[in-house]
């Protein structure tokens, strides 16, 4: 699905952040700026406009939008619905007219046309999309799955493609792909007033395989709470800039990979076949949700595994509720020589693990291969036996 982008025009920082909540539960993508970063940079995708109090301003403020972004789509938001209203918003120029808050229902479908509008449009823009990896706990083969991921995409799709490394101090994108970087993610989180293409290219280092990198920080106490507007706004403009963005968001939920979940198309949340993953991928998924971030942008990806399993898949899918999306097999001896050669499975020669990513990059960069399957439901009997089991 496309992703869009859109500002807000609104006098009401609550309101900001009750859309920003209510964007995070969509099927479709938005990535939201303000009106001020929507004239510095892309003009957005989608606009919405705060009429729930001033109606004239906020009438005027549709007129002014719509002269200055033609083909964007105007949502235009009211406290209440009534014929007239809507017919001066519609004169105005708005696109969508909602009573706030709108049902999910109902702005699902006002952005699914937003985004039929954009991909018929002759302007329209190269859809980016960033696909997080998190584990369940550490050590999950988080790293090596996200950067084979990046290179296998660099390499198939020959398309501007970025790993970011999220986690704080302890950051091993760099040494998995055998490359230095003068530069940190800190570095363009520190600079945003200045974070164009050209200063971008110079904060990331590049990968023979085409993968360019943003490394993760060298301090453990960045990035940090006081950093997620930054990083929400650097998303955003790494959005216009690279088709693919991958981000390895490390197993805890810091603000820094909280921000990467709301940024993400796709979480691929990555367990092994044991009990403890499994119970820390069922309560993640969990949490993900109350986050207010769709459970449909999940999949389940099951690392190291090798029979006979501790678990087995079926009784971990519904256990989780998911379908495992991938499973990779346990094989030691060759994660290892990668990593200390600098060398990625997906570069180092043939190996059922390095066709093992292929399949997976491909059926993630092209959906229509993905044979569809039904999440299996939670019951209260599986949780039961694998609670008793830890």
């Amino acid at each position: 699905m496309a992703r869009l982008t859109g500002s807000l025009y609104t006098p009401d920082d609550s309101f900001r952040t009750d859309v920003a909540t209510l964007l995070r539960t969509t099927a479709v993508q938005v990535s939201l700026g303000d009106e001020r970063t929507a004239r510095a940079g892309a003009p957005p995708d989608i606009i919405f406009v705060d009429g729930r109090v001033d109606l004239d301003e906020s009438l005027q403020a549709v007129e002014r939008l719509r002269a200055e972004h033609p083909v964007a789509v105007i949502l235009f938001m009211a406290a209440e619905a009534n014929p007239d209203l809507i017919l001066h918003a519609m004169r105005a120029g708005a696109n969508e007219f909602f009573a706030w808050p709108p049902s999910r229902s109902a702005l699902d479908e006002a952005l699914q046309r937003a985004a039929t509008r954009r991909a018929a449009s002759p302007t329209g823009r190269q859809d980016s999309k960033t696909i997080v990896f998190f584990g369940a706990k550490g050590g999950a083969g988080t790293t090596t799955i996200a950067v084979n991921f990046g290179v296998d995409v660099a390499r198939l799709k020959k398309r501007p493609t970025l790993i970011v490394d999220l986690k704080q101090g302890l950051g091993e994108v760099t040494l998995f792909l055998g490359v230095r970087s003068r530069y940190t993610l800190l570095d363009a989180l520190d600079n945003m007033h200045r974070l164009d293409s050209e200063f971008m290219r110079e904060l990331v280092v590049k990968h023979k395989s085409g993968l360019e990198i943003l490394a993760g920080s060298d301090l453990f106490d960045r990035p940090s709470s006081n950093d997620t507007p930054g990083l929400e706004e650097l998303f955003r403009l790494l959005g216009r800039q690279y088709e693919y963005i991958i981000v390895d968001a490390g197993s805890q939920l810091s603000p820094a990979a909280v921000a990467g979940l709301y940024a993400a198309d796709q979480i691929c949340l990555i367990a092994s076949p044991d009990v403890p993953s499994v119970r820390n991928a069922q309560r993640l998924l969990d949490r993900i949700g109350q986050l207010g971030t769709s459970g449909d942008r999940v999949r389940l990806l099951l690392n190291r595994a090798a029979e006979p399993y501790p678990i087995p898949p079926a009784q971990i899918e519904k256990a989780v509720g998911l379908p495992v999306f991938q499973t990779f097999l346990s094989d030691y001896k060759t994660v290892s020589t990668a990593l200390n050669s600098g060398v990625p499975i997906a570069l180092a020669g043939n190996s059922e693990l390095a066709s093992q990513f292929d399949d997976f990059t491909r059926r993630i960069v092209d959906p229509s291969s993905l044979e569809t399957a039904a999440p299996a439901k939670r019951t209260s009997l599986d949780l039961r036996r694998l609670a008793s089991m830890w």
